[in-house]
């Protein structure tokens, strides 16, 4: 059996995962919020990014969380397709649940029902993510702390969707983020806890990427994403803004009418 660590760069990696998680969730969250307050096309793509935002950070907490990962006598590599497949998985099933809660017309049973599809989703990529891991050995799980970790995705997830539909002021909003965050790192922990790892003394090459070839900067460049997209979260007016600004006999951007095409010489002549 090999012996195995989550704390080979000491606390920063659980304390990083964590913060990443819970920028995941609060963006999400409040992108949530915003679908559910708007219709149309403006409705999908705000449950859009609000999926894209808290399967990315799913993914980014759990990769970050990896770099402390260890198993003497061994090195980690990643599979590359499993690892993309991982976050794609994220992304589509966390979407699943959140159109789920978006577009349910009974609050109830569609909670339930996306807080189950998102939460099965945030366990999907977390054991997709550790079957692309590459070592002179393999991986055994115990049965029951699986199913445990399982339970509190989708409980974290459930919990999530439910806070995205009821809390309507910053200070909530901020607690329910880190409350997610903090469920979301414990399914985390939780699921490694089932890992035992064994070593094969007769492997010898291994394939897949390192940490730092490709996960790293695969990393940071969803965590500029997350930056991005809180930006525009933050920037962006809320249907609360647009109705205090027609209320002032102001316009958004998109109200403005169009600029008039100037008139061509045969309407000057026809006019005359």
């Amino acid at each position: 059996m090999g012996t195995t660590s989550h704390l080979g760069s000491g606390w920063l990696t659980p304390a990083l995962s964590y913060v990443v998680a819970c920028a995941g969730a609060a963006i999400g969250l409040r992108c949530t919020l915003r679908g559910l307050a708007a219709t149309g096309a403006a409705r999908r793509n705000w449950l859009l990014t609000a999926a894209a935002a808290i399967g990315c950070g799913v993914w980014t907490m759990h990769f970050v969380a990896m770099f402390g990962f260890t198993v003497d006598g061994t090195e980690l590599r990643y599979s590359v397709p499993l690892t993309v497949l991982g976050l794609l998985v994220a992304v589509v099933v966390t979407g699943l649940g959140v159109f789920a809660v978006g577009y349910g017309r009974r609050c109830g049973p569609a909670l339930l029902t996306g807080g189950l599809v998102t939460g099965l989703g945030i366990a999907a990529m977390h054991y997709v993510g550790m079957a692309a891991l590459r070592m002179h050995g393999g991986l055994r799980y115990d049965p029951g702390t699986v199913a445990l970790s399982v339970l509190i995705a989708v409980g974290a997830a459930t919990g999530a969707l439910w806070a995205a539909v009821t809390i309507r002021n910053v200070a909530a909003a901020t607690a329910a983020s880190l409350v997610m965050g903090l469920a979301v790192s414990c399914m985390h922990y939780t699921g490694m806890a089932a890992v035992h790892a064994y070593l094969d003394p007769g492997r010898t090459g291994l394939d897949g990427a390192g940490p730092m070839e490709f996960v790293f900067p695969l990393v940071v460049g969803i965590g500029s994403f997350l930056f991005i997209t809180a930006a525009f979260v933050a920037l962006s007016p809320t249907t609360r803004d647009r109705a205090v600004r027609r209320e002032a006999g102001e316009l958004t951007i998109e109200e403005f009418p169009a600029r008039p095409a100037r008139p061509t010489p045969e309407q000057h002549h026809r006019a005359a």
